[in-house]
């Protein structure tokens, strides 16, 4: 079985990336929601480039045993997610660090949807090889990629520690 690339990213490097993303926003954004926990840095990183107060987050588990003999096809449990009055009428930057499949980031966009919000999706990393939902991709991203990303955050740390390969 072939391993996937990896790609070890430096600060330097995310930085390059939010400033990437900066001049593609097309529009005046009244709110943020960061994906725990990928979203999170990039999106207070994003927050503070672009002055914007309104911060709220989303976290979104997907069940380790599916219901189906297909693994990725399975209901998202929302384990935080802000009030539809938080959202309502606002145009929401959706913010998370990869999409790799776009379950995660589809999901929170239609929650946001049906709050009356009006959803843009922000990635770092946008990986159309592992994309699960056809032409759809990212409204930002900042770099196309087919390894599995390790942000600056994530070394030596929690479940990649180990990783020793590295």
């Amino acid at each position: 079985m072939e391993t996937q690339r990896r790609e070890i990213l430096t600060w330097q490097d995310v930085d390059r990336l939010i400033d990437i993303l900066l001049p593609k926003f097309r529009g005046e954004f009244t709110a943020m929601l960061m994906i725990t926990r990928g979203g999170i840095i990039p999106g207070g990183m994003l927050a503070e480039a672009m002055g914007l107060t309104h911060l709220l987050t989303a976290a979104v588990d997907f069940p380790a045993k599916h219901q189906s003999d297909r693994p990725l096809i399975a209901w998202p449990t929302f384990i935080q997610f802000p009030s539809d009055e938080l959202l309502t009428g606002r145009l929401t930057l959706i913010v998370d660090d990869v999409w790799g499949s776009g379950r995660t980031i589809t999901a929170v966009k239609n929650r946001v949807s049906a709050a009356g919000g009006f959803p843009e999706t922000c990635v770092l990393h946008f990986n159309p090889y592992r994309n699960m939902f056809g032409n759809n991709q990212p409204d930002y991203f900042a770099a196309v990629t087919n390894a599995y990303v390790l942000f600056p955050w994530e070394i030596n740390r929690g479940p990649d520690f180990a990783l020793n390969e590295i």
